[in-house]
């Protein structure tokens, strides 16, 4: 092995390589650091407007960091010489893999812009979208942000959002609260009733428009089933769910009324 022939090629194209890498990643830093600004700036521009909903403004700041990064990573090939139009012609001969990747990705791009022009939902409203319920935290380039009730961070794809069912809790004024109340044969069900309405009245945030649903619902052998549903906004719903709950309870004692119990079955003696 001639190791001055060695030497010499690390003399040259080591240190070349060398350099072109620490160029490489101080390009990288200083690009990632000015796209953060430009983005930040544009962030502050439709914040600041107040006329931009929050929603598009997530959507054409992720637009925007998209395209920078991507011009920033072509900048980055040419100090490694590599030409763009090399590049793409790479890109172009990687086959059939990328192509349907890069479908796909297409679709969750044109499904992300659909959403955005009719607008099921915006940040900040709590959904039911691809399977997954939260509350909308951004509507990104190719996926929607949700974070869950439990505090899990979801990231969900545009195009199955938009090609399933989605459900906006958010959208109205009011959500209605689903509860039931089961009373003991013999106690009277409209007393129940009026006796539960005038303390589901006194909860905290219970709409009065509409006024809360409390009639019978049901009848079973341990007696008859109320059902219990006052309205409230989203944001309430949870407290005044628990405030119900504990009113039917403290109504029920208060009013002395016995546990449903299912009546023995009695035999006849022949």
């Amino acid at each position: 092995m001639d190791f001055e022939s060695v030497r010499a090629f690390i003399m040259t194209r080591g240190i070349d390589f060398g350099t072109k890498i620490v160029g490489a990643i101080v390009l990288w830093i200083i690009g990632r650091w000015v796209i953060g600004l430009i983005t930040g700036l544009l962030r502050k521009v439709l914040a600041k407007n107040g006329k931009v909903d929050a929603t598009l403004a997530h959507y054409l700041t992720s637009i925007l960091s998209t395209l920078l990064t991507l011009l920033l990573i072509l900048a980055i090939l040419q100090v490694f010489g590599v030409q763009t139009t090399s590049f793409a012609a790479l890109l172009a001969g990687l086959g059939l893999a990328i192509g349907t990747a890069w479908g796909g990705l297409l679709a969750h791009f044109a499904a992300g812009i659909f959403m955005q022009i009719l607008r099921p939902f915006k940040v900040g409203d709590f959904v039911t979208a691809g399977g997954v319920t939260g509350t909308v935290k951004e509507l990104g380039l190719f996926g929607t942000t949700i974070v869950t009730p439990d505090n899990v961070t979801t990231i969900v794809g545009n195009n199955k959002i938009f090609s399933d069912t989605i459900s906006n809790f958010s959208s109205l004024p009011v959500r209605r609260v689903e509860l039931t109340a089961k009373i003991a044969n013999g106690v009277d069900p409209i007393d129940a009733a009026n006796r539960l309405r005038a303390a589901i009245a006194r909860i905290p945030n219970v709409a009065t428009d509409p006024a809360p649903d409390i009639e019978v619902l049901s009848f079973t052998p341990e007696g008859p089933v109320l059902c219990v549903r006052p309205y409230t906004h989203n944001s309430t719903y949870w407290q005044v769910y628990f405030d119900t709950n504990r009113a039917i309870i403290e109504t029920f004692r208060e009013a002395g009324y016995p546990t449903p119990e299912t009546p023995l079955a009695r035999r006849s003696v022949s």
